[in-house]
């Protein structure tokens, strides 16, 4: 019976915040109106998107209800209202949202009052299931009602407030958008990056060298010693154009992940950073052995390691990190934590947003956790097909 007591009341809790909030439906019913009489009349065609978000932060305060109850998280997908006066009530108009918001809204008038009969099972079932339970020891029948009422209306309230097909699609396709700006943002960031790397390292030793090899072809006759020792720099200069542009290459597609694949190739980032870093590892194995992410997602999950390490050893004044790499079913997830002073900024130009983008360039995403004070945690989930 104190279950039951104990259930009834936490149920009894969720219907007088949905009473509360049918309560402001009804005298948002004004708001209404007077948003629809002038539109209607053109005057008013302003006060539209003001209106569709204040209905939407109403929607957004059910869905966190009736999700924190039935511990399902319902989604939202609304097109965002920004721009001219104009973009934005055609956005509110044409946004697949708003009509589910409305929709709702209509039908939670009806369903709204379902605490209404609330009232009379507590007494009635103090009474009834006192002396079914308390004295015949059987199991309740009026208050398990209650539970049963604030079921229904989270149940209604996720079929209704769920997102349209046509919404998720909206929202997918303007997710999309972004992420091929912001892939293509990084692409351009990277081409930069190497044509300055060639331009100022390798052009410019191969240009010193060509020189060398001229000095040294004209000297070779005369002073064949100045000759020798001009050939000598020349080589010098080979071998150091060679490192250049090994860098390079190693920062389009690190080889090291070709020969020893992902785990080899994070545990060698680890021997070689500056902390002293640790590498766990969860369904993946070394070398060639084993299912294999494909080569993009293990690119990317390698620069998301290498720049965490360096961010870490420049920025955050720990001395020892950890690297856990983990094959999920659904993909590649990478976590990097630190004990360093935290409060890690994308802003700051520590390449977290380059970092960013490079991972949802491939649908991935990326957690990052700074506190002041630290730990700084980076968690990334890049998508693939084992």
């Amino acid at each position: 019976m104190r279950a039951t007591v104990r259930q009834a009341a936490r149920a009894t809790v969720q219907l007088v915040v949905s009473a509360a909030m049918t309560f402001g439906s009804y005298i948002f019913v004004t708001v209404l109106l007077i948003t629809a009489i002038l539109t209607a009349t053109v005057v008013g065609a302003f006060m539209l998107p003001e209106t569709v978000l204040l209905i939407r932060r109403i929607a957004g305060a059910k869905r966190q209800q009736a999700g924190g109850w039935t511990g399902r998280k319902i989604p939202e997908a609304y097109q965002p209202l920004t721009g001219t006066v104009r973009e934005r009530l055609r956005t509110a108009v044409r946004d697949p949202g708003t009509l589910t918001d409305f929709r709702w809204m209509v039908a939670y008038y009806a369903y709204g009052t379902l605490p209404v009969l609330m009232l009379p099972l507590w007494p009635l079932g103090l009474v009834v299931d006192g002396v079914w339970c308390g004295l015949l020891r059987r199991r309740a029948v009026v208050l398990p009602l209650i539970s049963r009422l604030a079921d229904l209306d989270a149940h209604w309230s996720t079929v209704l407030l769920k997102p349209s097909p046509k919404a998720q699609l909206a929202v997918r396709v303007e997710e999309l958008t972004q992420t091929r700006a912001g892939a293509i943002a990084a692409h351009e960031a990277e081409l930069r990056r190497i044509e300055r790397d060639l331009h100022d390292g390798t052009q410019a030793r191969l240009v010193s060298l060509s020189m060398r090899i001229g000095l040294a072809k004209r000297a070779y006759d005369q002073d064949p010693a100045a000759a020798r020792r001009m050939l000598d720099d020349a080589q010098t200069l080979a071998e150091e154009a060679l490192t250049d542009l090994r860098h390079v290459v190693r920062a389009i597609h690190p080889p090291i992940l070709t020969d020893r694949g992902l785990v080899g190739a994070v545990r060698a980032l680890a021997a070689s950073s500056a902390l002293s870093v640790t590498v766990t590892v969860d369904g993946l194995t070394d070398g060639h052995d084993g299912p294999r992410a494909p080569a993009a997602v293990e690119a990317a999950a390698y620069f998301v390691v290498a720049e965490s390490l360096t961010n870490a050893a420049k920025y955050s004044g720990a001395d020892r990190a950890d690297v856990h790499l983990a094959r999920a079913r659904t993909g590649l997830r990478v976590r990097v934590r630190d004990e360093g002073r935290g409060g890690a900024d994308e802003a700051g130009g520590s390449g977290l947003l380059g970092m960013r983008r490079r991972v949802a360039a491939l649908d991935g995403g990326v957690t990052l956790t700074s506190p002041v004070g630290g730990p700084t945690v980076i968690e990334v989930e890049l998508p693939c097909v084992w």
